[in-house]
């Protein structure tokens, strides 16, 4: 078992089921699934991108990406419906675990200049949203092999119900917030 899934069930629930009076074990929130998105908009002029973003979202993820393609045509970004916009992978259970363990303790504290994540980006139901400007901060990316840094946005969906329940859910768990 993970330790963040470890951490979960014999640190975090006590304490969340104190700090919001929680009657059953049920109400209190936990981790659902964590999206990662990566972008792709310069695959219209080049195909060849597309391979090496799965590839690298594959290695960071242990799990192989959808690619997503775009619905409708926009003629100003010379984007035709069908086209490769981007890839995602959606991660559950132990994988999701293992991700998060990843992101906080080794990828997070890797990017330069930082001081903690914004306590803002919750939607209001208690999903948090981060974007990261590249993918050289996890491990499995080696430097040299990279041919363009790229950007990810990383969805934590959980079953919160509150911004409130879900800052302290993660904040639990060892998300690094801006103090």
């Amino acid at each position: 078992m993970s330790r963040v899934k470890d951490k979960y069930q014999n640190v975090v629930v006590p304490e969340l089921m104190k700090e919001f009076n929680y009657s059953s074990l049920m109400e209190v929130p936990k981790l659902e699934k964590i999206v990662v998105n990566m972008g792709l908009g310069d695959a219209v002029a080049n195909p060849k991108i597309v391979e090496d973003a799965v590839a690298e979202l594959t290695r960071i993820t242990g799990q192989k990406p959808v690619i997503t393609k775009a619905r409708k045509s926009i003629s100003n970004f010379k984007l035709r419906e069908g086209m490769v916009v981007g890839a995602k992978v959606t991660l559950r259970g132990e994988k999701m675990y293992y991700f998060f363990d990843k992101l906080v303790s080794i990828a997070l504290p890797r990017v330069r200049d930082f001081r903690g994540l914004s306590k803002d980006s919750f939607d209001g139901r208690g999903n948090y949203t981060l974007g990261v400007k590249e993918q050289l901060i996890f491990p499995e990316i080696k430097f040299d092999d990279v041919k363009k840094v790229r950007g990810m946005d990383i969805v934590i969906v959980t079953t919160a119900e509150t911004d409130q329940e879900g800052r302290a859910l993660l904040a639990h768990l060892g998300m690094p917030f801006k103090k």
